[in-house]
């Protein structure tokens, strides 16, 4: 039995905090976490009480061994998009532009493999639809 406040169609969400980190050449960092199959920009869920700046600042100290501060992100808003490993729901990002200046990321926690792409690479890799639809490089 369904309450009026119940809606069995519709997508559920999850919330995230997400990055857009782009080389000397342009191309994309994207992630792909351990026991999944799609490239997606680096971040994550948000532990209790943080704020969406705060959880990517963590995010990526913890998975790529990046330091970015939370005044030097810039918010470019929110994007919602099918979420690429949990089907039937929906993911709503906050995403950031972060500049690493020199730093390199490297594979840390839940992180199997990290690449740095463009439009044309996402041909060959499977991309989750938020960076496909919104953020890839030409």
């Amino acid at each position: 039995m369904t309450t009026p406040t119940d809606h069995p169609t519709q997508p559920r969400r999850i919330h995230v905090s997400a990055a857009v980190i782009h080389d000397e050449q342009g191309r994309l960092l994207l992630v792909r976490k351990e026991g999944t199959t799609a490239f997606m920009q680096p971040g994550g869920k948000p532990e209790p009480g943080e704020s969406p700046d705060e959880t990517l600042s963590r995010e990526l100290a913890e998975e790529l061994g990046i330091h970015v501060p939370v005044n030097a992100l810039r918010s470019l808003g929110a994007y919602t998009a099918a979420a690429a490993n949990e089907p039937g729901f929906l993911v709503v990002a906050d995403v950031f532009a972060a500049d690493i200046g020199s730093q390199r990321p490297i594979v840390g926690a839940e992180i199997a493999e990290l690449r740095w792409i463009t439009r044309a690479d996402a041909d060959d890799l499977e991309v989750a639809p938020l960076a496909r639809e919104n953020f890839l490089p030409d």
